[in-house]
């Protein structure tokens, strides 16, 4: 087992990606699982689908296990979201949840590009309906309010983890 393994959860828009990048720039292994680990598939079975969506986005489980284990790092970020979480959830050492208000979501998601996951009104309806009933992220978890600056929410999650500010 890795010294050391966290997962960083919300819904679209709490600051997932922003905090892997952060933790990155601060000199911490962080791993954005959209770009390393994702896949469309069977949240169930693992097996790869043709139709994309948000309920078929999920995450390598053979190299979750694999990057968990890896010892070289005093601690690895897993950073994003999937719906077969509950496949490698045992893996971690901590779970945070990203949380942030309306109001937040919504001025985000007016930003979003739209060549990117929530760009496109159907999208930013479901990811809405998502924040309101709590979304389809960890029930257990340490929640963090996503609302503050960047700097400030890293600071967050690295005192919960008990590591320093940098590398």
């Amino acid at each position: 087992m890795g010294k050391k393994n966290y997962l960083i959860e919300g819904v679209s828009c709490t600051g997932k990606t922003s905090v892997c990048s952060a933790l990155e720039a601060r000199g911490y292994h962080a791993l954005n699982g959209d770009r390393v680990l994702a896949y469309c598939g069977d949240p169930t079975t693992g097996a790869p689908l043709d139709h994309v969506g948000h309920d078929t986005h999920i995450w390598d489980v053979n190299k979750v296990k694999e990057l968990a284990e890896d010892p070289q790092h005093c601690a690895t970020f897993f950073c994003g979201g999937s719906r077969n979480f509950n496949k490698f959830i045992h893996l971690f050492d901590k779970v945070f949840v990203l949380e942030i208000d309306l109001a937040t979501l919504n001025k985000r998601l007016s930003e979003r590009p739209t060549d990117d996951w929530g760009g496109h009104e159907s999208e930013r309806e479901l990811i809405r309906q998502l924040h309101a009933n709590g979304g389809d992220v960890p029930a257990s978890g340490t929640r963090i309010d996503a609302t503050a600056p960047i700097q400030q929410v890293v600071d967050q999650i690295l005192a919960h983890c008990g590591l320093s500010r940098r590398l």
